[in-house]
């Protein structure tokens, strides 16, 4: 049996970054930066808090 794919959208994308959100089958929503070698990931939580600290920046 095929496990089922994350659904995927880019939310914002420069030359060389990039951030991604995924809609996970089991209905959790992580979010993904591409920083060159660097990735981070987050999980709906995490998200919110570190776009409240970008805005602060």
């Amino acid at each position: 049996m095929d496990k089922p794919e994350p659904r995927t959208e880019i939310i914002a994308e420069t030359k060389n970054y990039i951030a991604w959100k995924a809609e996970e089958p089991d209905g959790e929503t992580t979010f993904h930066l591409e920083l060159g070698a660097v990735t981070l990931h987050f999980f709906q939580e995490e998200w919110q808090e570190f776009k409240d600290l970008v805005k602060k920046l």
